[in-house]
């Protein structure tokens, strides 16, 4: 069920391949947690947690259980954690997109003005734009350009791009 409403939430791009997924699972800042609401299953959050910040890299609610409130739940825990949450949307070009934003802005997410080109998951992909939006409070330079770097050499090290690029 899980890696189903992975596949099924994001565009491939996106997405790792299940190689790198099966690599990514042992790192010990990297959580794959399944998502319940009671006895029912909901959905994913998957992201990393390191000393600075956590950096949500897919997260995705069932969809028939979408406009409840569970998605603000998921990331209210999240946010318990006390550090900063970074995460990524994409560019405001369509109205998901827009609605998107307004969901992680109500969240208590604000968007950051740095130029942002998220690595490929894939040899053959290029990296695409995306707006990095974080909670509580935007990010320092500093702290954007370790979270920069933390994506390229830690969370994309186990990508198809990285092994064999």
């Amino acid at each position: 069920k899980a890696m189903a409403l992975y596949r099924s939430s994001f565009p491939y791009h996106e997405l790792r391949e299940e190689a790198s997924q099966e690599r990514i699972m042992s790192h010990p800042q990297y959580h794959f947690d399944c998502v319940y609401d009671g006895t029912c299953w909901a959905g994913l959050i998957l992201y990393w947690e390191t000393e600075s910040f956590i950096y949500v890299e897919h997260f995705c609610v069932e969809p028939s259980m979408r406009g409840h409130g569970l998605g603000t739940l998921i990331l209210a825990e999240l946010a318990k954690k006390s550090r900063p949450i970074i995460l990524e949307i994409d560019p405001l070009t369509d109205d998901v997109a827009v609605r998107r934003k307004g969901f992680y802005e109500r969240c208590g997410y604000v968007a950051n003005g740095f130029a942002h080109v998220h690595p490929p998951y894939q040899a053959a992909n290029h990296g695409h734009a995306l707006i990095v939006m974080s909670h509580p409070r935007t990010l320092s330079q500093a702290e954007f350009d370790t979270f920069t770097v933390d994506l390229r050499e830690k969370v994309m090290a186990y990508s198809e791009s990285k092994r064999n690029g």
